[in-house]
């Protein structure tokens, strides 16, 4: 029998027993669906490709023996967000945990990026998670229990384009809202990574040839360390030493000196 570890689920403060997970067909959010599955948990996977999302409900479900649950929004779209939010709200079908990932970067540095594009990128960061945060966050104060997990970036420690003020906007919200319903049952948890290897940058259209080896951090482990961190009641979590070391340092540093740094390192519009 395996020992339960700190992010496993007899040690959260409820007995959860169903996930929702925007982003949930690649990168941060699939190693979530494959974890929450795997620890026993149903899931609602939220995604724009329904192909996908059918093919991961069959294979968490055939694998796992979980039920999962497919829900076709695009994030950047008021119906899309106004469908999840449903979804959460459902208390005949309560979500126990909320994990907001859905996500992406636009190429190109500040008044390069159209307007539009920029805007989307909001909608999907700011709008999408405060809207989902409050519909779930608020169905689980009534029942005394929950969690949210938000994912931000490292990259909102840096001084470097919309993308970081995005995530660093997650961070801010997700810390304030935690601070908000302390002592309500409900964890909220902003999570922090570093340079995952996802589809995430090429989707971007960026190149990550100069990005050293030691930066990138597999996601599974991040997952895991991001559950223990919320298990633990963390309202921050970044998962990985080099990188607590890292925005340690950023935060003392000159803000001018830690983007000149960023630039340098070729973090356009930083890691996911």
């Amino acid at each position: 029998m395996r020992t339960a570890d700190p992010g496993s689920p007899g040690n959260y403060p409820w007995a959860m027993t169903t996930a929702l997970i925007t982003g949930s067909t690649a990168g941060i959010g699939a190693a979530f669906a494959r974890r929450l599955a795997a620890d026993g948990h149903n899931l609602v996977l939220v995604a724009r490709d329904t192909k996908r999302l059918r093919e991961q409900a069959t294979e968490l479900h055939d694998r796992h023996g979980i039920e999962a649950e497919v829900l076709t929004a695009d994030l950047a779209e008021d119906a899309g967000i106004e469908s999840v939010a449903a979804r959460l709200g459902d208390r005949r079908n309560p979500v126990d945990l909320l994990i907001n990932n859905a996500g992406f970067g636009n190429k190109g540095r500040y008044l390069d990026v159209s307007m539009a594009d920029e805007l989307r990128m909001l909608k999907v960061h700011c709008e999408a998670v405060l809207r989902l945060t409050s519909a779930a966050a608020e169905a689980m104060r009534e029942r005394g229990r929950g969690g949210v997990v938000n994912v931000a970036s490292v990259a909102a420690f840096v001084p470097r384009g919309t993308y970081g003020a995005s995530k660093a906007w997650v961070v801010q919200f997700t810390q304030g809202a935690a601070r908000d319903l302390a002592g309500s049952g409900v964890r909220l948890m902003a999570l922090a990574p570093g340079f995952v290897r996802t589809e995430f940058h090429e989707r971007a259209g960026m190149g990550t040839d100069n990005i050293p080896g030691w930066m990138w951090l597999d996601a599974d482990k991040l997952v895991a360390a991001a559950l223990a961190d919320l298990a633990r009641g963390k309202s921050l979590s970044v998962p990985d030493p080099r990188y607590k070391v890292l925005t340690g340092l950023a935060k003392m540093a000159p803000r001018n000196l830690v983007g000149g740094i960023s630039s340098r390192t070729g973090r356009k519009y930083g890691p996911q």
